[in-house]
């Protein structure tokens, strides 16, 4: 049996009392992410939303005035804060796919030692990401419209 104080460290942590970052808006999460000691990657997961088909007559009237819906994924996607100056742009490269989507979930990646992620390390998180959306575990994602607004689920 090993015991952890004949182990080596991994890593070591330096620790910082920083405020925590407000974020009220897609512009705020780009701004949050550039200023971040390490490089970011923003993991993106576009959903639309659907109507089940054992849906009662009152989720059907949320759907119908869109305030409801099963959480669909649609497409993903993966970019550096400065790739992007706000929502219109990831709206415009978006719509080159042709799905149409309602709430992107936004998370991000950090990198180390001022490298970015490893592309092995995106697509695993990605498929993480997609896996949570559908089974609906939503925590420590922030939802967005396609306005840039944070969406509250009830």
């Amino acid at each position: 049996m090993n015991h952890l104080a004949d182990c080596p460290p991994i890593a070591t942590f330096i620790f910082k009392k920083e405020p925590p970052v407000s974020i009220a808006n897609f512009d705020d999460l780009l701004n949050a992410a550039r200023q971040q000691e390490q490089p970011q990657r923003l993991l993106f997961v576009f959903v639309t939303t659907e109507l089940p088909d054992d849906a009662t007559p009152e989720q059907r009237k949320n759907f119908e005035a869109n305030q409801g819906g099963a959480l669909a994924p649609v497409m993903f996607a993966d970019k550096s804060p400065n790739d992007l100056s706000g929502i219109a742009d990831l709206l415009q490269e978006s719509e080159q796919f042709k799905h149409d989507w309602r709430i992107v979930f936004v998370s991000s990646l950090s990198g180390i030692v001022g490298n970015e992620p490893s592309a092995p390390a995106i697509n695993h998180w990605l498929e993480i990401m997609v896996a949570n959306v559908k089974a609906g575990l939503l925590d420590g994602y922030i939802p967005f419209d396609r306005d840039g607004e944070i969406i509250v689920f009830e």
